[in-house]
């Protein structure tokens, strides 16, 4: 079952539940898989998994940069509201890399690639996302690479 497939099913059942969180959350979630899939029209195999599960990563990070947003800006009720959402949405993203299993594969990459210093970042990073893409938030693999080449000096 594709994942678009998956949060049809789980629109059908919000709607008879009566969830409206769930519901107005599918529903977004469902037009931006719509959107990537017209904007693929005519590539050879249309969209893939990994573009869905790309669309619901950018989907997840919009709501925790408007979490951190709406938490400064003293309205908690919205950062509330955006929290639920992002969680319905973390139901359909692969688990989520800890720190410790990304710093493993950043050390792998910084082997393999003979990386030292700050200035090796620009061709470590590319190697490391495309390791964890869609398991792992940037902004902690950006954090961890600096780190490792930082000491790596």
């Amino acid at each position: 079952m594709t994942l678009r497939e998956r949060i049809g099913q789980d629109l059908r059942a919000a709607m008879k539940s009566g969830d409206k969180t769930r519901l107005e959350t599918l529903r977004t979630l469902r037009a931006v898989l719509l959107e990537k899939e017209i904007e693929k029209r005519g590539a050879a195999g249309g969209i893939t998994a990994e573009d869905e599960i790309a669309s619901l990563t950018s989907a997840a990070k919009k709501r925790k940069e408007s979490i951190e947003l709406f938490t400064q800006g003293g309205r908690p009720e919205l950062a509330a509201q955006e929290q639920a959402e992002l969680a319905i949405i973390q139901e359909y993203l692969p688990r989520q890399m800890n720190p410790e299993e990304i710093g493993a594969v950043v050390g792998a990459v910084i082997a393999s690639t003979g990386a030292s210093g700050p200035g090796a970042f620009g061709r470590v990073m590319p190697l490391v996302m495309k390791e964890v893409r869609g398991k792992a938030d940037g902004k902690m693999v950006q954090e961890l690479v600096r780190k490792a080449l930082g000491a790596a000096e």
